[in-house]
């Protein structure tokens, strides 16, 4: 059933919406995919916070426009299902890249992250980048290890000195 005018300009506003919050997006063609895979898509989607939604390529156009997603024009070409990451910006590639392996049918197309477009071999790399938690980890180990070699050094000596006191005081119990 088509969609009427006022149906399209509903749609166009919110998928621009999405886009000027989104952290990555990515287009993936869904040719031959049966409803009830693209529902088991749409529920993991839902699940890792990404807005995933069929729209026809010139509506996806203009509601991209004046987002830093509008650079994946020129890939919105056949049928194809945009997702976007709200939350993290390599959970839509985890999916995507996930339910692929299963799915041969679900071809990505293009992706997008800062305002640029990326090929469809780069969605293994939008899939590693690290979540929020994971790269606050990071961070912190990073800050830390400096601090940690520098207590590391200011206990040697005194450690060396409790080792060799020791080792003295247990040749000394030997040889009594």
């Amino acid at each position: 059933m088509p969609l009427k005018l006022e149906d399209k300009k509903v749609l166009v506003a919110e998928v621009n919406d999405v886009a000027k919050r989104a952290l990555s997006a990515v287009a993936a063609e869904y040719r031959g995919l049966t409803a009830g895979k693209f529902d088991q898509l749409r529920v993991k989607a839902r699940e890792n916070g990404i807005y995933l939604h069929v729209v026809k390529n010139t509506l996806a156009k203009k509601a991209v426009k004046g987002t830093e997603f509008e650079c994946l024009t020129s890939a919105l070409v056949g049928p194809l299902v945009l997702g976007f990451a709200l939350n993290d910006p390599g959970s839509v590639g985890r999916v995507i890249k996930d339910f692929a392996k299963d799915n041969d049918k679900l071809v990505v197309k293009a992706l997008a992250v800062g305002g640029n477009v990326y090929p469809a071999s780069d969605i293994d790399r939008l899939a590693t980048l690290p979540t929020k938690d994971q790269a606050i980890a990071m961070l912190m180990g990073t800050m830390k290890a400096p601090i940690t070699k520098f207590v590391g050094t200011l206990a040697a000596p005194h450690t060396k000195l409790v080792r060799t006191v020791k080792a003295v005081a247990d040749k000394s119990g030997e040889a009594a």
